[in-house]
């Protein structure tokens, strides 16, 4: 089985920050304005939570992985709130890989108008399509297809035999229709053409009708983590 430490490495490598540096422990990234998990501070285990807000001090934001219980309470301790537990799921390729029913699913890179202007409608703007022109490796966008018309996409890439999914956005309209499904069926499907052995994603826990689909379709919650924010 694929193991939470592997996952997270996928995540961040497949989903990188503008900028990346070490000090006192601490990872920092430069997300410029792509969202939390490429701003997030991470700790090794020299890391100490006193230190975190002088090295951030526009708003010190920490992503605590699950065996960092100490460092998280620590930093509760200091007044910093917590934010978006978040569950990473994941299954073989073999598993999930359903080739897409003709014309309900496409992958293409880089992504057309009408993927971005979904994405745009989801609040998925250019700092986070800036983030997926950054992700090096294989890669692709999907685009699922119903009644004829665009109705949802996604992003997904691969690092050292996983695929990771993000960015899935299905419109409003067209949600509980399959397009989802067939998303990850298809995401599969073309990650094994890749190579990959796995398909993984990240879901915050308290998106209870993603993580039932996930799960319906045999994926396994592998890991998790959160944030922890200290206002600036």
């Amino acid at each position: 089985m694929i193991d939470g430490p592997a996952c997270m490495a996928a995540l961040a490598a497949t989903w990188p920050a503008a900028r990346v540096w070490q000090q006192d422990g601490w990872t920092l990234r430069d997300g410029a304005g792509g969202g939390k998990r490429v701003s997030a501070a991470s700790a090794d285990d020299t890391a100490r939570a006193a230190s975190l807000a002088g090295l951030m001090p526009k708003g010190a934001l920490a992503m605590l992985r699950a065996e960092q219980s100490a460092l998280d309470a620590d930093l509760a301790a200091l007044g910093y709130s917590i934010l978006d537990p978040t569950l990473i799921y994941a299954a073989p390729v073999a598993d999930l890989a359903q080739k897409p029913p003709h014309v309900s699913l496409f992958d293409i890179w880089p992504p057309l108008a009408i993927m971005r202007e979904i994405w745009s409608e989801g609040g998925i703007g250019p700092a986070r399509l800036a983030v997926m022109d950054r992700a090096t490796g294989p890669k692709t966008g999907l685009i699922a297809r119903l009644s004829d018309r665009a109705v949802g996409c996604g992003f997904c890439a691969i690092h050292n035999g996983i695929a990771m999914l993000h960015a899935v956005e299905i419109a409003p309209a067209y949600r509980r229709q399959g397009a989802a499904r067939t998303m990850l069926h298809g995401a599969a499907h073309w990650a094994q053409g890749q190579g990959a052995n796995w398909l993984a994603l990240a879901v915050t826990e308290a998106n209870t009708t993603a993580r039932a689909l996930y799960e319906s379709a045999g994926m396994q919650h592998i890991t998790r983590y959160h944030y922890r924010h200290l206002p600036g």
